[in-house]
């Protein structure tokens, strides 16, 4: 959700929290502000909307300091507005704090200290921590940010700074939200997302659920959930390898457009190393006992993820056989599903700190699940509390709305499915050995069909409602179509079983509603998708087919069609949505809509 930057050291604070800022501004942009201790003054400034109003107020009113905190705001309490921007101050203006997450019981703890005289000039939850701390704050400010966490009730991450401290000082708590340090000579960072510091340090610390930390020039010191002191062994560095170029556009307009065109690398690099393409070996990073042992699989996940699980279900049961339950992961604990040792539960996440994924596993955890993940982000909660992990090693993606990250999911899935097998005896087909060696290329043809696209946007950009059909493994990407074209242009937009198609939306179908549909796959599938395009077009239905076959095949009851490499079908899920997603793209930006960060959405959903 929010994106949270800190420093202390001898450099000029603001630049610092700035480029952080822009890096996270994927997180939230609804407001921004940045607060810098200057003598023995706060000093700040905020802005409603994205980050660049607040650069142009900085550049007529600077604000300097050699410590401080930036944000960038996500709302859940209070309108998106200057007064409800972070940092918030308490109202004797001696702690400023920065919040990312809900504070479950701000109510009762707001109509408190209203009772003991503090007073609020904002909607948030944050103003509550902030006059909370302060009321708290007798010298000491760790020991008050730690006094008013254990009256916090909720999943957050939250760093304070006081005038009142003898040192310069930064706290921070993590109960959710990730938070990692950045660790310098004579400075230290802070931030929401390890992106934001890869410009200054790639030496980090992740901090575990209810860690706080002190960041001070000389160094850090970090307590755990019961107040223990730890030592720096037990929060170790970490080094990522992470470039800051990757999260840089790269000559595109665009992030999205950039992390679409990424993608034959990225998934390169998520089979990288991982499979022997002499012998069809698989080697994950999770034992062939548990491997073993699993009759069940459950997939956890939201969004674009629980897409990819939806593919992970076909490639399981049908590579593997093993009998395979997809949830949303804020459903999952509150349906009571049956789980036992046997169970391997499998969550899905770009980030590894999606609130509803991460609750989801613990509770399948507490059954005596075994978990594996499948993520993006290194040291993130959902890898430390796995048994085994699957990194998909697609580097930063910084548009909100996922590309490269599902891709490579679907890959890690075929992974799993090929490793699953592997523990019961069976080799990787050749012809899907052969697939995965010539992937990268194959995505690299399809980007071939940019051009084309981009002229096919122009004349469905004004539509106000389209339809996607896929049959079989092609059904979740038929949803995942529909979902970057809500995400991207705004438009309404369906997926369906093609089969399902005459059981109720054939109603919506006129001369107006462009039909997307996945005709590949074996000649059965071929021939009922082909069927239902027929369907379509006997209702004067607008047709964008999308199929491996030759374009004389559908031409002739189509008005658009997309041409594919054929693969094996385990396979083919990833080579079928480049298309719909660069379409998704090209429509947005006809549509003038911010296609890196579109409206009321947040990258990482770090609260429930």
């Amino acid at each position: 959700m929010c994106g949270i930057v800190g420093y202390v050291g001898e450099r000029e604070v603001v630049p610092v929290l700035l480029d952080g800022l822009r890096r996270l501004e994927y997180r939230g942009y609804d407001s921004a502000g940045v607060v810098a201790i200057e003598g023995e003054g706060f000093r700040w400034s905020k802005a409603e909307g994205k980050l660049e109003r607040l650069v142009r107020k900085l550049e007529q009113e600077p604000v300097h300091g050699r410590y401080g905190l930036g944000h960038t705001r996500w709302a859940t309490h209070g309108v998106p507005s200057e007064r409800n921007a972070h940092p918030m101050f308490d109202s004797r203006e001696r702690v400023a704090v920065i919040h990312n997450g809900i504070i479950e019981n701000f109510l009762p703890l707001r109509k408190r200290l209203v009772e003991d005289g503090w007073t609020f000039a904002s909607d948030t939850d944050t103003e509550v921590v902030a006059n909370l701390i302060s009321s708290h704050l007798e010298g000491d400010l760790r020991e008050a940010v730690a006094r008013a966490v254990a009256e916090l009730e909720g999943m957050y991450a939250l760093a304070a700074v006081s005038i009142l401290g003898e040192v310069d000082e930064i706290v921070a708590v993590r109960q959710g939200p990730p938070l990692v340090l950045g660790v310098g000579e004579g400075e230290q960072f802070l931030a929401s997302d390890p992106a934001a510091l890869l410009a200054y340090s790639r030496n980090v610390v992740f901090l575990e659920n209810g860690d706080m930390a002190r960041l001070t020039r000389e160094g850090r010191e970090i307590w755990d959930a019961s107040g223990e002191a730890l030592s720096l062994e037990d929060r170790p560095v970490q080094r990522l390898n992470w470039d800051p170029i990757q999260a840089e556009k790269g000559g595109f307009k665009h992030f999205m457009l950039k992390e679409i065109h990424d993608q034959p690398q990225a998934l390169q690099d998520t089979f990288a190393g991982r499979v022997d393409f002499e012998t069809g070996r698989v080697d994950l990073e999770i034992s062939d006992e548990i491997l073993g042992r699993a009759d069940r699989v459950h997939l956890v996940a939201c969004g674009t993820s629980w897409h990819a699980g939806l593919v992970g279900k076909f490639l399981i049961e049908s590579l593997v056989r093993l009998p395979v339950e997809v949830d949303y992961g804020s459903e999952y604990r509150y349906r009571d599903p049956i789980v036992d040792s046997k169970v391997l539960v499998v969550g899905i996440s770009q980030s590894g700190e999606t609130a509803d994924t991460l609750s989801a596993m613990e509770a399948a955890q507490q059954k005596g699940a075994s978990l594996l993940t499948i993520c993006n982000v290194p040291g993130s909660q959902a890898t430390r509390i796995s048994d085994g992990v699957i990194y998909t090693h697609a580097g930063p993606e910084i548009g909100v709305a996922s590309t490269k990250a599902f891709t490579t999911q679907l890959v890690a899935l075929f992974l799993l499915a090929q490793a699953l097998r592997q523990a019961r005896g069976q080799k990787m087909e050749p012809k899907d050995l052969s697939a995965l060696a010539h992937l990268p290329q194959a995505v690299d043809d399809v980007l071939r069909l940019e051009p084309m696209l981009e002229e096919m946007a122009r004349r469905y950009a004004r539509a106000e409602d389209f339809l996607y059909l896929g049959r079989g493994i092609n059904y979740p990407i038929a949803l995942e179509g529909a979902l970057k074209l809500k995400e991207i242009s705004y438009i309404h937009a369906e997926g369906y079983p093609a089969g399902e198609m005459k059981h109720g939306p054939i109603a919506l179908i006129d001369d107006e509603l462009p039909v997307v549909a996945l005709a590949t796959g074996d000649r059965v599938s071929f021939e009922k998708v082909r069927g239902n395009i027929q369907e379509v077009k006997a209702r004067d239905g607008i047709v964008i087919a999308l199929t491996d076959r030759e374009a004389e095949d559908l031409e002739a009851i189509a008005d658009e069609v997309i041409s594919v490499p054929r693969i094996p079908p385990s396979l083919q899920p990833v080579i079928n949505v480049i298309p719909l997603q660069l379409l998704a793209y090209f429509i947005g930006v006809r549509r003038g809509a911010d296609v890196d960060q579109p409206r009321n959405l947040a990258k990482s959903v770090t609260v429930e």
